[in-house]
């Protein structure tokens, strides 16, 4: 399973003002591992990027004149994405802005639904926590994930930050309560381990023929015990 957790920056709120994408980030997961694979790319937005938008992103109209344009940058863009699932916080808002970004250069490229599928994890979130705060800053106080590094919005450090909260959102609760957990056993980003891809495979320790006997001779004491009730001797229906 590939998804690729995509955030973007852009020059206003409205697509349909004339308002463009100026920062894409994206990030890869595959069976719900990031694969340390990403895209990252600052475009030139040809037009003026609004004050307020500056004061969440940071991202100045200088700091853009030399990049490149989204027509020049739609192909590699198109095939980091293709096939996978895109994992966007408030889709909506992304989706509208890249299929305006693809409907200027000609509607060649269609719509990015053609391309990937979306999950939206604002709306995961809201079916998740009815009646409560869920923006990703939100998120991340809930589940315990550190943004303190962040003072600034941005595509790439945003999509890091939702592949984290994503991962925590479906990962699901435990019975037990397990050192380092939580109340009520929901995990927390303290319990993230993330394995190297390049490590060993396990060594896998057979039990010994002494072993195994001093195995059956426990059970055997424990069914004599227990009137023939030792449950390791019990088929398995």
């Amino acid at each position: 399973m590939r998804q690729i957790v995509l955030d973007t920056e852009t020059t206003g709120l409205e697509p349909r003002q004339g308002h463009r994408i100026i920062e894409i980030g994206c990030v890869e997961l595959v069976n719900r591992r990031l694969t340390g694979n990403h895209y990252h790319q600052y475009l030139q937005p040809d037009r003026e990027i609004d004050e307020g938008a500056i004061e969440v992103h940071g991202i100045s109209n200088e700091f853009l004149v030399d990049k490149p344009r989204f027509a020049d940058v739609v192909t590699d863009f198109l095939d980091f994405v293709r096939g996978a699932e895109l994992v966007i916080h408030n889709a909506p808002f992304d989706v509208g802005f890249i299929n305006h970004e693809l409907a200027l250069l000609g509607g060649d490229h269609g719509r990015i639904e053609d391309h990937c599928g979306i999950l939206d994890t604002l709306s995961l979130a809201r079916q998740m926590h009815p009646g409560q705060k869920n923006s990703l800053d939100a998120l991340c106080r809930r589940y315990g994930i550190d943004n303190a590094h962040r003072e600034l919005h941005g595509a790439l450090l945003d999509s890091e930050i939702l592949a984290d909260v994503y991962l925590m959102m479906t990962g699901g609760q435990t019975d037990l309560l397990l050192d380092g957990q939580s109340e009520g056993g929901q995990a927390t980003a303290g319990d993230i381990r993330r394995l190297a891809q390049e490590r060993a495979p396990l060594r896998v320790i057979r039990a010994s023929d002494g072993e195994l006997a001093a195995h059956e001779a426990r059970l055997a004491a424990i069914d004599k015990a227990s009137g023939g009730q030792c449950l390791w001797r019990k088929p398995i229906e």
